[in-house]
């Protein structure tokens, strides 16, 4: 029962040390490490004090369709320009952010050991991209999984059509949680709140804040825990002796 102890308390020590709140994702493009990357470009340059991407990333992240994931736009047509920016922000947030530790996952993916899920979007964030592809085509809603890969780009897959965007995603909840399978997690507070993510930002960065609130939290939830483990397993060594 010591040893069981003494693992919980090493387990906890570990969690907590981790620094959360400045790290990359194990991922096909991310640093290992954080730092300056003073050349980022366009719609990632907010980033370049301190981002998990490179500049070439950053150019990539602008084209329809780059060496990153071979991944287009247009597989319903050619996507308009004000909907596209939104696509190459959420690049540049996924690819170069140093704060989204507490939202990391382990996944087993061929392509990335580590993922994003339920990052809190701000609602301006959600609701302007929603707006700007609404007049959009897509044919899936799922875009992580279940294209056609057959040319080395993705092409909407055998039996599906495109369709318009609101079709698809009726409200900007359904388009900002489903589209990259739950990577975003749709919230109702402003920009103002510092307690959601933002894409879009200029100056320093808001989001390092908001980690923070949420990376607290939740030591203190497993803080609570521990000492409940703990002082049950007090409780039955001293009865068992």
């Amino acid at each position: 029962m010591w040893v069981i102890l003494a693992l919980l308390l090493a387990l906890s020590s570990g969690v907590m040390s981790q620094d959360k709140l400045n790290m990359c994702m194990d991922a096909k493009h991310h640093k290992e490490q954080p730092g300056p990357e003073g050349d980022l470009y366009s719609q990632c340059a907010p980033w370049r004090d301190n981002a998990c991407c490179t500049a070439n990333t950053s150019t990539a992240a602008h084209n329809d369709t780059s060496y990153l994931y071979n991944f287009n736009l247009d597989h319903c047509g050619v996507m308009s320009d004000k909907c596209k920016k939104h696509f190459t922000q959420d690049t540049c947030f996924y690819e170069c952010s140093p704060h989204l530790g507490p939202w990391i996952q382990d996944a087993d993916e061929s392509w990335r050991k580590q993922r994003i899920l339920d990052v809190p979007l701000c609602k301006e964030d959600c609701h302007r991209w929603f707006e700007d592809c609404k007049d959009d085509f897509t044919c899936k809603t799922d875009w992580h999984k279940g294209w056609d890969w057959s040319s080395g780009v993705n092409k909407c897959p055998e039996g599906s059509m495109c369709r318009k965007w609101t079709e698809v995603y009726p409200t900007a909840k359904s388009m900002c949680e489903q589209i990259w399978s739950k990577s975003y997690l749709y919230t109702t507070l402003p920009n103002t709140s510092g307690r959601c993510m933002q894409l879009w930002f200029t100056g320093a960065n808001p989001n390092k804040k908001v980690a923070e609130y949420y990376l607290n939290n939740a030591q203190q939830h497993q803080s609570f825990a521990l000492t409940t483990l703990l002082l049950m397993a007090g409780v039955f060594l001293s009865v068992m002796m």
